[in-house]
């Protein structure tokens, strides 16, 4: 049987998946929030917000979840990066606060026109610059620079994570994320010109996604060799590139041909992939390349006693959260 350590990495995994796919899209709608512009950007700003807003709150679990395992399965590793990026930590957990905040006061607070665009643009700069911080999160533990000795830190707060490859994947969540948005937003409207919009959005954002994906993994080869040689070597790698960079074009082709449902599983897939094929370059490492998933676990009665009720609570969350999709976004619109 696979080792129940194996079991939980996995469900921190789907977990970050299911969070970039929900709460990342949100995200870049606050960032296509930020950009509106034209005629219609007031039209654009109020899609956005009825397209997020009966999900968002909802979307955040995943991160729960995410962190939740982490501190109980495993502690050594939660405690390790807890510890190395408490700064990037804090300043995104941060802007959720302001976004979430934000969001709130804009939509139901009764104030004035002026006081709404203020907390709009709090709302809107938290988007963006949260994502940001996400991804340096990622991209430092995927660069190996959180190096450990007798099982406590051994580099500073700083020399961790100020480094230009873990921002260029700050930079590469901040796409991805605004790619999802656009794309999700195609589907969101009965308004041609919206529509025509956001699709202009998503192939633009589409590009640039691949733009930086390429700057990611030219600046691997030097800073995250590890991740860099597991990506372009390691068994299975290749499989992952050529998946991803098909889905990448077909979601590209889908969209100028109009065909936005079809766009929209296919960017699904493309986000997906760009996680997985991280955590796969990277295995059996959590903090590469000192602390594995094995050497990180807690006890195996925690480990059981935590897959045990990660089960039963599936069982009530997610036939609770289909339920809430089918409610507020079954009926796409083209």
């Amino acid at each position: 049987m696979m080792p129940l350590e194996h079991w939980l990495a996995g469900a921190i995994l789907a977990s970050l998946t299911a969070y970039v796919l929900g709460a990342g899209a949100d995200f870049g709608g606050g960032v296509w929030d930020l950009l509106a512009f034209g005629p219609r950007a007031r039209a654009q700003r109020t899609l956005i917000a009825h397209a997020i807003g009966p999900i968002w709150e909802a979307n955040h679990v995943w991160l729960i979840l995410v962190v939740v395992l982490l501190f109980v399965a495993f502690p050594t590793g939660f405690a390790l990066l807890m510890t190395a990026l408490h700064v990037p930590l804090t300043f995104m957990l941060v802007g959720i606060v302001l976004r979430g905040s934000a969001f709130t006061f804009r939509s139901y607070g009764r104030v004035s026109d002026a006081r709404q665009e203020q907390w709009g643009r709090v709302f809107a700069v938290a988007s963006l610059l949260t994502p940001i911080a996400l991804g340096v999160c990622v991209g430092t533990i995927a660069s190996g620079a959180i190096r450990t000795r007798d099982g406590r830190l051994a580099v500073g707060f700083f020399e961790t994570w100020a480094a230009p490859f873990p921002f260029v994947v700050g930079l590469l969540a901040v796409a991805l994320f605004a790619f999802l948005a656009a794309v999700y937003l195609t589907l969101e409207t009965d308004d041609p010109a919206l529509c025509d919009d956001f699709r202009a959005r998503a192939l633009a954002s589409g590009v640039v996604v691949g733009l930086v994906a390429f700057a990611a993994l030219a600046l691997a080869r030097r800073d995250a060799p590890g991740l860099y040689s597991g990506l372009a070597a390691r068994s299975g790698a290749l499989l992952f590139q050529a998946a991803t960079g098909s889905c990448a074009v077909g979601a590209l082709a889908a969209i100028w041909q109009r065909r936005f449902a079809a766009a929209r599983v296919l960017a699904i897939a493309q986000a997906a992939l760009v996680l997985w094929g991280w955590g796969w370059a990277q295995w059996p490492y959590l903090v590469p390349p000192d602390l594995t998933f094995e050497a990180s676990a807690a006890p195996q009665a925690v480990l059981g006693l935590v897959l045990a009720a990660l089960v039963a609570g599936g069982l009530l969350l997610v036939p609770s959260l289909v339920y809430l999709f089918r409610v507020f976004k079954a009926a796409p619109h083209h």
